[in-house]
């Protein structure tokens, strides 16, 4: 026999001549994933020139290993069926024997010119039923809130405490360090660019007015929608996936009455507190920065405040996270009782809880500024 074609030491590939006369391509080596590595862009082409030769002898019998990588690539290369002539030992025999069992493969999906019309429609689809699964929410939660007013042995006053304990005393440490920093930086930036014109005394409006009118509720929402959202989110979730809520169901106590009820009337009072603990510990932070960058005491400070920064700020601000206390705890429940019966629904579910609760905090903000515009403001 004389070689045509010698490939490397691993993957060998070369053609000869029987004694007969008969042409026989002769396959040694290894032809598995690992062993075929670069050639498996080659290799293809080079087996697609010996297919058209129908008296060419396959011979199989010198490979040492072969997987389904290198099965695959033979079979594809004859064009999903055996050749005539083929020499195989008993257990590359079954190999190909699989192979000629597999389905084809399914054919390939036309490309719709329309998908973004579609993605859209499906998202907006999506949205219309996260509204309306918020609505029937709210009215089964008002239908619950008059039924414990004609009952009020029912009120739930020990799963509303609970929540009022979890989502606003347990919030203090993480809202007061982040009100801090944030009081310090902004007071630091703001005393630079004062002391260029001179008007340092303005320091006390600029942070008066921007913690507690906007900074103080909007850290102190977005930190309890990542922080307690996530958590009654979670907790309603890992309910579904152990099978609770069936059991709460089958006994008939409502999900809207134990569950979500007390978690939206704990966060409406627990959140304007917490706004107000993260607005007086940020003015902290930038009344220490204003007696070190602009040596205004804080005596001068605190007595300048109420005047320079009128009450109704105050109100706005506590009113804005009662709001947003409210709709992060709706939002929240919402997505956890969506939540099925996996733990992939359950990651997902929080993810999209937290995401949604501080895209609507950060909308309602923007409403109360343009609604309230001409409130507070000299």
């Amino acid at each position: 026999m004389m070689p045509e074609n010698q490939g490397d030491s691993s993957t060998v590939l070369h053609r000869a001549t029987g004694e007969d006369g008969t042409p026989r391509l002769i396959l040694a080596g290894k032809y598995t994933l690992a062993a075929l590595g670069q050639r498996l862009h080659t290799l293809p082409a080079e087996l697609a020139a010996y297919t058209a030769d129908p008296e060419l002898q396959w011979d199989l019998t010198g490979i040492e290993q072969m997987d389904d990588a290198g099965a695959i690539l033979l079979w594809r290369a004859w064009g999903s069926r055996r050749p005539s002539h083929l020499l195989l030992r008993p257990e590359q025999e079954r190999l190909f024997n699989r192979m000629k069992e597999a389905p084809a493969p399914p054919a390939p999906v036309p490309r719709d010119l329309l998908w973004p019309i579609t993605i859209l429609g499906k998202a907006v689809f999506l949205l219309w039923e996260h509204l309306t699964g918020l609505v029937v929410l709210i009215g089964q939660m008002l239908l619950d809130t008059k039924y414990l007013a004609g009952h009020p042995p029912r009120i739930p006053w020990r799963e509303i405490s609970a929540n009022l304990y979890r989502t606003g005393a347990q919030a203090l440490g993480i809202t007061a360090l982040v009100g801090f920093l944030i009081g310090v930086v902004l007071s630091f930036l703001s005393a630079r660019q004062l002391q260029t014109f001179g008007a340092d005394i303005f320091i006390i409006n600029i942070l008066g007015v921007s913690i507690i009118r906007e900074l103080g509720p909007m850290l102190a929402a977005i930190l309890v929608a990542g922080r307690s959202g996530s958590s009654m989110t979670a907790q309603l979730g890992v309910m579904r996936v152990t099978e609770e809520l069936d059991a709460l169901t089958v006994m008939g106590i409502p999900h809207s009455l134990r569950l979500i009820l007390p978690k939206v009337v704990a966060l409406g009072i627990a959140m304007p507190l917490v706004v107000l603990w993260t607005s007086t510990v940020a003015l902290v932070g930038g009344m220490v920065v204003a007696e070190i960058q602009l040596g205004l005491s804080y005596q001068f400070f605190l007595n300048k405040l109420p005047d320079v920064v009128p009450v109704a700020n105050l109100w706005l601000g506590l009113g804005k996270g009662a709001v947003c206390g409210m709709v992060i705890a709706l939002i929240s429940c919402h997505f956890g009782l969506r939540i099925k019966s996996n733990t992939e629904s359950l990651g997902a579910g929080t993810t999209n809880s937290v995401v949604t609760a501080i895209t609507v905090v950060i909308i309602i903000d923007a409403i109360f500024a343009i609604v309230f515009s001409n409130v507070g403001l000299r």
